[in-house]
Parts: structure tokens; sequence; C-alpha cells
């Protein structure tokens, strides 16, 4: 689905399956077309500064089709079998479309980092983590990383935490920016 420029995906998992993705920052290409959008409503706010605002968006545009280029050689530098990944919360949909990477399954249940998964849950996914062969339980920043820890001992798996979902790191982190969170996010995801 193609809304406004943006595609739109639909959540995978639990009770949001099938609804609305909103997390559509996680693709450059859409991060792109916002960009654009943005640098187009300033233009009419501001004729005068049009040239400005478009000048600054295709700088930005460039800066993300470099990242594109770098995350890509991150993720495929993954070998394919390991590029199986699960999450705190089913979040990552965009970035894991384009690039080829394999969404498992999510510490809650929905699409949401505020729903609680059960312990028969819990236990349902640290069986798949083991079945498919997931390296790794990845946490996001903005959550806190206990159960995603849990699951991850229970399972056999490492926990990498500091991903961001929902937000940009703090000034000078590296991932205060989309183009600096999607380099970021992908940099953890492939160690």
């Amino acid at each position: 689905v193609v809304t406004e420029g943006v595609l739109v995906r639909k959540a995978a998992s639990g009770d949001e399956a099938g609804e609305d993705d909103p997390h559509v920052w996680h693709d450059p290409e859409n991060a792109a077309v916002m960009v654009a959008n943005i640098a187009e409503a300033l233009a009419a706010a501001d004729p005068s500064l049009a040239s400005t605002f478009a000048a600054n968006a295709q700088v930005y545009r460039a800066r993300l089709d470099e990242v594109e280029r770098e995350v890509r050689a991150l993720i495929d530098a993954i070998p394919e079998q390991n590029r199986k990944v699960v999450t705190n919360h089913d979040a990552f949909g965009y970035f894991f479309a384009r690039y080829g990477l394999e969404f498992v399954g999510a510490v809650f249940p929905n699409s949401s980092k505020e729903g609680q998964a059960s312990a028969k849950e819990l236990a349902a996914l640290s069986d798949i983590i083991k079945a498919e062969g997931v390296k790794a339980v990845f946490a996001e920043e903005e959550v806190d990383p206990k159960v995603a820890r849990e699951l991850a001992k229970d399972s056999g798996v490492r926990v990498v935490t500091g991903l961001y979902a929902d937000s940009l790191g703090p000034p000078g982190s590296g991932a205060d920016t989309i183009d600096g969170m999607l380099l970021a996010n992908a940099r953890k995801i492939s160690e």
C-alpha cells in the first residue's frame, strides 16, 4: 500500500497483525519521500526560501542513499541462515523487508511495547528461537530489556540492547538522526 508516496506495510504479529505498521521511517526510501514532502510543504509556506529547502532536501536524500548502501553492505555480510531476528516488539518490519531479514517473533505480543507476554507465549517464543537458529534477541533502547534478557538466557542466545525503534538516540549518540539511527541499528544487528 502506498500513502502519500510512502510505502505502508501491515504489522506481522500479535494483536496488531494486519493493521498498518506506523514505523515507516525504518526504510530509507520512505524517509526520502518524507524529506521531499517536508521540503515541498516548507516551500509552500515560505516560497522565498523554496530553493534552499529543495537544496537541503537534495543533500539529505544523497545522505540517505549513502546510508542505504552502507546498511545494505552490513546486512549482506550476514550469512543468510543468520538473518532471523527476534525483537522486543514488531517495529522493524520496514527495515527487515528492505534488507532481507526474517522477523521470527517479538517479546511483546503486539506492535506496542506496552503489552505483556505470558509465560506460555515466552516459552513458545524460546522454542521458536531454538528451532529457527536465531542468534540473538534484540532489545530497543526505549524499552527495559529485562524480559528480553530472560528470554535470551532461557533460549541460550545473546541479548543485544540499544536498537532504536520508536525514537532517535540522544544528541551525540550517532543515532540522533534518521540516517544515523538506520546505520546504528544495522551495525548492532550485523555484529
